[in-house]
């Protein structure tokens, strides 16, 4: 029986023309794109493997990394395989090989090592049990859980443990038992250690304590002061981790010379710290034979980060050095391959894994009891992890539509929002529909509201309130395009403005009051994809670009500006590290293959004291029933089946 495909013109340049039997049907279905086939075939050509059903696979382990996933289960991607195309396509109707012949197939190809101790180098694929990679990605996985198992296995026995415990009570008053202070004992006394949760916990508080702990613990011991580096994936994320650290280091009980050298800690992107190299994208100055100098490695919105790019961190951090990962495992995953940090952090957010041996040192530095359970046998991972749970940003209710939605609770989440609270409201319209204008008035008027601040302020040259205004409300969209995306969004609120602002000119590309979203990285003025700002008036006729810089207004000639876009609206992948006091939530139709449980978690939990959600029933139970699934080992090489 043929499957029903979804509809490809002739010249539609997702076809592969050329493409074998058994390719072409799984191309002109959506499963593979014309690049999963070519590769497939230029594979079978150089081993002389003309087997239809070794390409298939290959096919599928190409495909993997371009949807995110490390690897691809022969004997279930049956079940699990989706297409890129609106269309609805019956999967079930495709010639599937039967797995068991499909896996003796493959397994004697060329093409194929079989096994984690085949030693086989010029095989580009790997097949371990049913699971098959592409080999550098086998490798990857395999390098990441073996040099986080080894750092995580060395504690460090050398710590002052009674320094350590009235440090502890002296950064923490009044919380020594809580998570947080176990988060910086756990990470003084282990050389691996994540510091987790959502936004709002005390994840970079925690951060800028740990690093005032290792300062006393090394004055202590007469050891030279500790050298360390503060990352993380972007260059937004970066500057944020930095002036969070500052900010931190202001309100911390340490003496004038600690708190001097916190204030003086610089982040950087990862690619920075490793020594980006202009004649490779996935090399670095920095790896397992020209290690890191530094003993603290501090990694910031973890969650982002790739298998690949992890693989080449953990490789350049010295063994006697300290990685300390930080994040929230709940958030939107890397757009490349792998989900490190949930993999990484694997069952701890419902319930820390610490060892009896971890637990009985914890216990000493928070001198009191640490709830945990025991990890699996051989797992050495857990007595460093610690899920911060308390959250001091937003309030209880829209923390508990958050958990509701981690949880992947969608009648919990929908009792929440039924229940009216006062910071949350539900909007239970399709936002695209003509005939939830009504309905959806209170996004109108939050976003008049706060942009008639921002152009007050921007017209009087006050860049500081402008920008200060500009976080108080923020439209979030699933998609880029379409009726429920950005562009939409973006000339529906300039149309509102045009109406409620005197003198609204949007038709001036430099206007005073202007939101600006910067798109591409530019580190000469040091602008990073993701920063905003506003247009401000400096005197007559004439205008600056103002934006937020440790804490102090940096101004730019707009014409020195690249890659600006106008921001009343941005997508929920880039708003990832912002914070809003009020972020309206625009879901997508159920069916949008990206409305996730992680894009509603995320989305969700960029609001400070207000949320509006914006959706139907049936797109909130869609997106709390559609968890980001990627294959991946990693979780199982570190925490065991």
């Amino acid at each position: 029986m043929t499957p029903e495909v979804a509809t490809i013109e002739p010249l539609d340049v997702r076809r592969a023309r050329h493409a074998p039997g058994q390719l072409r049907a799984f191309n002109e279905a959506g499963v593979l794109s014309v690049a999963d086939v070519h590769v497939a075939v230029r594979l079978g050509t150089i081993a002389r493997d003309d087997d239809e059903l070794v390409a298939l696979a290959s096919a599928l382990a190409v495909r993997g990394p371009r949807l995110g996933h490390v690897c691809v289960d022969l004997a279930t991607i049956r079940e699990t395989a989706a297409v890129d195309t609106e269309e609805t396509v019956d999967l079930s109707l495709l010639p599937w090989p039967d797995p068991e012949a499909w896996l003796a197939r493959v397994e004697a190809s060329p093409l194929v090592a079989c096994g984690e101790e085949a030693t086989a180098d010029d095989r580009p694929l790997r097949l371990v049990g049913t699971t098959l990679y592409l080999d550098r990605y086998w490798r990857e996985e395999n390098e990441v859980a073996a040099d986080l198992q080894t750092l995580a296995a060395e504690a460090d026995t050398g710590v002052d443990a009674a320094l350590l415990a009235s440090g502890i009570e002296r950064l923490f008053p009044g919380q020594a038992g809580g998570r947080q202070a176990l988060a910086a004992a756990a990470a003084v006394l282990s050389r691996f250690a994540v510091v987790a949760g959502g936004p709002g916990t005390g994840k970079t508080t925690t951060v800028a304590r740990i690093v005032a702990l290792l300062r006393e613990q090394a004055e202590a011991a007469g050891a030279r002061v500790p050298l360390v580096a503060l990352a993380a994936p972007t260059g937004k994320a970066a500057a944020r981790l930095e002036q969070a650290v500052h900010q931190a280091a202001g309100d911390m009980a340490v003496d004038a010379a600690l708190r001097e050298r916190l204030l003086g800690l610089q982040a950087s992107t990862l690619h920075r710290l490793l020594g980006w190299r202009p004649d490779s994208h996935s090399r670095f100055k920095h790896h397992r034979e020209n290690r890191l100098p530094h003993d603290v490695v501090i990694v910031d919105e973890t969650s982002m980060v790739s298998l690949s790019l992890m693989a080449r961190l953990a490789e350049a951090v010295r063994p006697e050095a300290r990685l300390i990962l930080v994040g929230d495992p709940g958030q939107l995953t890397s757009i490349e391959a792998g989900a490190v940090l949930g993999d990484v952090v694997g069952p701890t957010p419902d319930g820390l894994r610490i060892s009896p041996l971890g637990r009985a040192r914890l216990s000493d530095a928070v001198r009191g009891p640490v709830a945990a359970d025991d990890p699996p046998a051989g797992v050495a991972v857990g007595d460093g992890i610690v899920v911060l749970d308390k959250v001091h940003r937003h309030g209880r209710e829209i923390a508990d539509v958050a958990e509701a939605i981690r949880r992947g609770d969608a009648d919990g989440l929908l009792a929440a929002l039924a229940e009216s609270p006062e910071h949350v409201t539900w909007l239970p319209v399709d936002v695209a529909d003509p005939d939830a204008a009504a309905v959806l008035e209170p996004v109108r008027t939050g976003v008049v509201a706060t942009a008639r601040t921002v152009t007050d302020a921007a017209r009087a040259g006050d860049a500081a309130a402008a920008l200060e205004a500009l976080g108080r409300f923020r439209v979030l969209c699933a998609h880029r395009r379409g009726p429920h995306g950005v562009t939409t969004w973006t000339a529906l609120v300039e149309s509102w403005l045009s109406e409620a602002i005197d003198g609204f000119a949007r038709e001036r590309p430099w206007y005073p009051g202007r939101p600006l979203l910067v798109t591409q990285n530019d580190h000469g003025l040091r602008l990073y994809n993701g920063d905003t700002g506003v247009v401000v008036a400096t005197g007559e006729d004439r205008v600056s670009a103002a934006f937020e810089r440790r804490g102090e207004v940096a101004h730019f000639r707009p014409s020195r500006l690249g890659a600006i876009e106008t921001v009343y609206a941005m997508t929920v992948h880039k708003s990832q590290g912002s914070q809003f006091d009020t972020a309206a939530v625009l879901l997508p139709d159920p069916t949008s293959p990206i409305l996730t449980r992680e894009l509603l978690y995320t989305a969700v939990t960029r609001a400070k004291e207000r949320l509006v959600l914006a959706g139907t029933e049936e797109a909130l139970r869609a997106a709390v029933g559609r968890p980001v699934a990627r294959a991946s080992g990693l979780r199982e090489r570190l925490w065991g089946a």
